[in-house]
């Protein structure tokens, strides 16, 4: 009986021991050397500074830079901290009346624009954090940012081309363009137009 008790207790430490702080140690070391980017958040820098994750979206309202999906995280749009979807059904009319409202809310943001609004600028993720958008999505917006920030629409499709990832193997998932990056790369042309040098961070978010 105690022998039993002994050879449990001695192979629940050795299991502990190897489980609970050798395979995380090794997977954290494995990870560090050969995806060091990925092992540490996937953060973006912007001018030395990290301004954010390439896995997490963030949430712009500015008329001069691309809009991202609908969040429904709470207590703030794209919270890291909550991630979660609305759990609203395809029935259910608040769904439908939350839709109607972010189209009208495009719609007024560019009058001109006469064409359907891509449904994933009216609808969240199941997490409530992706960063991405359909290139559907971000070529909608285009119009409307030119006029906004006066930026030439064949420079807005270039920028939108040199951020959009293909699907994996070149058919798993659909091509997306990753809103944060694309932003970035926008506020960097803003600068450059406008002589200045300054974090997105502070003048594309409300």
């Amino acid at each position: 009986m105690i022998k039993d008790i002994k050879t449990a207790l001695l192979l629940f430490l050795v299991l502990a021991v190897l489980t609970g702080l050798f395979y995380p140690l090794a997977m954290t070391g494995i990870g560090q050397v050969l995806f060091p980017h990925q092992a540490n958040g996937s953060l973006i820098r912007q001018h030395g500074r990290v301004v954010g994750s390439s896995l997490i979206g963030q949430y712009f309202r500015e008329a001069r830079y691309f809009w991202s999906r609908p969040s429904a995280t709470s207590a703030v749009p794209y919270n890291g901290a909550g991630s979660g979807a609305s759990n609203l059904g395809p029935n259910n009319p608040v769904l439908a009346q939350h839709v109607a409202a972010r189209i009208k809310a495009l719609k007024a943001a560019d009058p001109a624009e006469k064409g359907p609004v891509p449904v994933d600028l009216v609808t969240s993720s199941a997490s409530g954090l992706d960063p991405d958008i359909s290139i559907a999505a971000a070529l909608y917006q285009i119009p409307r940012i030119a006029q906004a920030g006066g930026m030439d629409i064949a420079t807005l499709r270039h920028l939108v081309q040199q951020n959009t990832t293909e699907p994996l193997l070149g058919f798993l998932g659909e091509p997306v363009v990753n809103v944060v990056k694309l932003n970035l790369a926008l506020h960097d042309r803003y600068a450059a137009a406008h002589g200045t040098r300054g974090s997105l961070a502070k003048g594309a978010k409300s």
